[in-house]
């Protein structure tokens, strides 16, 4: 087994495999770009190194900043969490270039998979039906215009090195094509750092149905059930659920037997995730995931496995022990994904900031997996995901309900969340009876109605008088990071602990625009798009730029028609919220 592992990522996925490797003795070392040098992550690994930088292409997406900390830190193993470039072969390669084991599949196994052109080639050569698309990759939209006119609209164009919704867009008539393929580029890019690009035909009302498959070196496959991921936003995944409900158990079976013929046809390695789409009756191979996922909790709840345990376990050279046969599914299990959003209207805004105030539902068969805790930071730059919340029922009822009741006693304060989205979403019939699709969220439920919980400031008091206060100090030799702690006396009336100002702001606006003549941005991100130019006339609603937060993209509109009669941005420009980027006369 491995002495020291490097986790090359950061946030709730770089917790959780710090804390599967101390549980089996093994060192962990973390890395942290210059906005993450106090996260939640840094501080529970027993060393950490910094990779420069703030935005991701800065630091988590700069192999060679990776490299020089595997160097200094002397890991001899480098498990890349997903996103960034857990599917990213070259790094792979770099990895094991240094002597070190890349803790997934091998990087052949990443072109074939990782690249979802040559999966569905791949997938087509074990036997398995993909969703009627087209490999080649788009080079220019008027192959997404031919496309739709010979095989309907809508079509998805998605990042051919990409997942979980990011550098995915879905046009529904010709006309958005050009915009469509221009902005999955950038999100692409900004993600994965590869901006290639391929579309299929976008199903409406199918569910997503994925398996669980784990590969070890010695020609051992198992499959360990299903998971449904329909509830959706902007085709990234609300809640997630194990195992797949109201389908055939004998379909099931064939997604199991597809999911691990499409792994043995590639040479898979580690944990994986076949992803298919279900409706009607029969289901279409979609892609593989040659990564652990988000969602993989629910996974582990139902079937008893640790899946970052067995990444190491396959990747240290260890056979399987278990065997198809041995693979049991016991129960149901949610889970729910919080994010730093505010789903108010059905926006879902991203929402940087402080948190004041985090505190998990507790109870039986109830599990918090975590990024942040009270004090922490949601960084405009990264991800936004809170956290995840997972529960377990001896049946979906019973899942359902723990799921209600550990979500009404989550507290998180200072940053807007889906939390009452996922309340929605649970109690909702349409749920309970499996009626929902991927385009459910979006298109039948109504947010309009959701409260805007306070932005709580519970954060640490002041002390009373006399009292000493402890302040963490950071400091860097050779870039690694040490963690000091000092305890200074507190003089009465000392507030440095207290919320700021810029702590106790409310959310920015919620309205684009407002109707006023000011057109300001309703969180802190990065304009990286002007649509219009000094002089153009708009109408009500008109998008007027492209503001990036949280790896996301928002169009910013104008709240009332008139004339651009001033723009205070320029491409590239970070804002805050409730600035204003332009003005209509």
């Amino acid at each position: 087994m491995f002495a020291k592992v490097l986790v090359a990522n950061r946030g709730e996925i770089a917790v959780r495999v710090i804390r599967a490797c101390r549980e089996m003795g093994i060192i962990t070392a973390a890395v942290y770009s210059d906005e993450d040098r106090g996260a939640m992550h840094v501080r529970l690994a027993d060393e950490a190194y910094s990779l420069g930088g703030t935005a991701a292409a800065e630091s988590y997406l700069r192999t060679d900043a990776i490299v020089a900390a595997i160097e200094r830190s002397g890991a001899d193993a480098v498990h890349p969490g997903y996103g960034f470039f857990s599917e990213n072969a070259d790094f792979a390669r770099a990895v094991a270039a240094q002597g070190v084991t890349f803790i997934g599949p091998p990087p052949e196994a990443i072109e074939v998979m990782g690249d979802k052109i040559s999966a569905r080639e791949a997938a087509v050569r074990a036997g398995v039906e993909p969703v009627p698309g087209n490999t080649e990759p788009i080079v220019d939209p008027t192959q997404v215009e031919a496309f739709g006119a010979a095989h309907g609209w809508p079509v998805a164009v998605k990042a051919a090195y990409g997942g979980g919704g990011r550098g995915m867009k879905v046009v529904h008539q010709a006309a958005e094509a050009a915009a469509a393929v221009e902005s999955a580029q950038r999100e692409a890019l900004a993600y994965f750092g590869r901006g290639e690009l391929y579309m299929e035909r976008y199903f409406d009302l199918a569910r997503h149905v994925e398996v669980q498959v784990l590969a070890d070196a010695h020609g051992n496959c198992v499959h360990l059930g299903t998971r449904d991921c329909s509830a959706q936003r902007r085709h990234q995944k609300l809640i997630e659920e194990a195992p797949a409900p109201s389908i055939d158990p004998a379909v099931l079976e064939a997604m199991g037997a597809a999911a691990v013929a499409v792994a043995r046809g590639c040479g898979y390695v580690n944990a994986g995730t076949v992803e298919f789409l279900y409706s009607d009756g029969s289901f279409y191979y979609l892609e593989m995931n040659t990564r652990l996922q988000v969602e993989h909790p629910v996974t582990e709840m139902v079937t008893g496995v640790d899946l970052v345990e067995m990444q190491l376990r396959i990747a240290a050279g260890e056979p399987l022990t278990l065997t198809q046969s041995g693979v049991r599914i016991d129960g149901c299990s949610i889970e729910v994904r919080v994010n730093a959003e505010d789903p108010a209207g059905g926006a879902f805004l991203p929402c940087p900031g402080p948190v004041t105030d985090l505190r998990p539902a507790q109870g039986y068969a109830t599990r918090w997996d975590g990024g942040y805790e009270a004090g922490d930071k949601i960084s405009p730059y990264y991800d936004n995901l809170i956290g995840k919340l997972v529960v377990w029922g001896r049946d979906r009822n019973v899942a359902i309900s723990r799921a209600l009741r550990a979500l009404s006693e989550t507290r998180i304060g200072g940053v807007a969340t889906t939390i009452g989205a996922a309340q929605a979403i649970l109690a909702h019939p349409d749920f309970a009876s499996v009626t929902h699709s991927t385009r459910w969220v979006e298109e039948r439920l109504d947010f309009a109605s959701l409260p805007q919980p306070p932005l709580s400031v519970t954060g640490a008091d002041a002390s009373a008088p006399g009292s000493r206060a402890r302040h963490e100090i950071e400091a860097e030799v050779d870039g690694k990071r040490f963690s000091v702690a000092l305890w200074t006396p507190q003089a009465d009336g000392d507030d440095s602990e207290r919320p700021s100002a810029s702590r106790r702001r409310a959310r920015g606006p919620s309205s684009l625009g407002g109707g006023t003549a000011e057109v300001t941005v309703p969180m802190q991100g990065t304009i990286i798009k002007l649509l219009v130019d000094v002089g153009d006339e708009v109408e009500t609603g008109q998008p007027v730029a492209v503001l990036e937060a949280m790896k996301m993209e928002n169009n910013i509109a104008a709240g009332r028609a008139g004339t651009v009669a001033e723009i205070r941005v320029k491409v590239g420009d970070s804002v805050g919220a409730g600035d204003t980027i332009a003005v209509i006369s």
